[in-house]
């Protein structure tokens, strides 16, 4: 399979990655050139880069900011940040859920002279991993709360939409009722198709003992983060309990976390060069 990554999504992996300080703060706004040369890497090409981030400057997420040695650059905005630190519990901590957690469920109500919002909730709520229990009721592990909160507030959408916690006690066994709220197939494809584009990447850099080179550790993790990231939204993390036999979302977070550990700081070498 041929792995698509576009432009404006490998600029967002890349400030997630590098554009950040360790304690979650600010890191030196990246000038366009710089990101030009970051990207070229990857291969995209610098009118793509400057097209997406316009774009990403337009949704709210960049914003125009100077460099420490007064060149023009960009940083993450407010909303940005909060996004990609709701999405580091996603793409890098990797608990093992338990039933005994439960839901969260989103009931929503809009009005059919703002239908538009409907269809934007339904997008945003399948986007964070909820499933479909019933028109107008969303279902999703109770720890996506807070992620939930922050987003269904950052896009106005929180007056519309009340949230509960709780526990499924049938009449459907638990199980089931899963298999009806999320597409399983489909979500355990996606981690087989990762895995059969990353596992090989892993194993190149482990089996032969090779020091990673930066440039070449920043390509293959840049890559792999952004094939990566999607997949914690497809797939809510539900309890092992729950999953068909032989579920493979756990190699394939065990084989992103690896290759996680063995390039990132690697690749920051060659992000940070002059």
């Amino acid at each position: 399979m041929a792995e698509q990554h576009t432009p404006r999504s490998l600029i967002v992996s890349l400030y997630g990655a590098y554009g950040r300080t360790p304690d979650g703060g600010d890191a030196e706004p990246m000038r366009v050139a710089e990101l030009i040369r970051l990207l070229a890497a990857v291969g995209v090409d610098a009118p793509s880069v400057r097209s997406s981030v316009s774009r990403l400057k337009r949704r709210g997420l960049l914003v125009a900011a100077r460099t420490s040695d007064g060149a023009a650059g960009y940083a993450l905005s407010d909303d940005a940040h909060q996004l990609l630190d709701d999405g580091d519990r996603r793409i890098y901590e990797h608990p093992a859920p338990r039933l005994s957690d439960g839901w969260v469920l989103a009931v929503f109500s809009v009005p059919e002279a703002e239908r538009n919002k409907r269809h934007l909730l339904r997008s945003r709520l399948s986007h964070l991993g909820f499933g479909a229990a019933a028109p107008g009721v969303w279902i999703a592990p109770a720890r996506l709360y807070e992620e939930t909160r922050h987003t269904l507030e950052r896009l106005q959408l929180a007056p519309y939409v009340d949230l509960f916690r709780g526990e499924h006690l049938g009449f459907a066994l638990t199980e089931e009722a899963v298999a009806r709220w999320w597409d399983l197939p489909a979500i355990a494809k996606q981690h087989a198709e990762f895995l059969d584009l990353h596992e090989p990447v892993l194993r190149s850099w482990t089996s032969g003992g090779r020091s990673p080179d930066p440039q070449q550790a920043y390509h293959d993790y840049l890559l792999a983060l952004d094939s990566w990231r999607r997949l914690p939204y497809v797939d809510p993390g539900l309890p092992a309990e729950l999953l068909p036999a032989g579920w493979p979302g756990a190699r394939s977070a065990e084989v992103f976390a690896e290759l996680h550990a063995l390039l990132r700081d690697a690749g920051e070498e060659f992000v940070r060069a002059s």
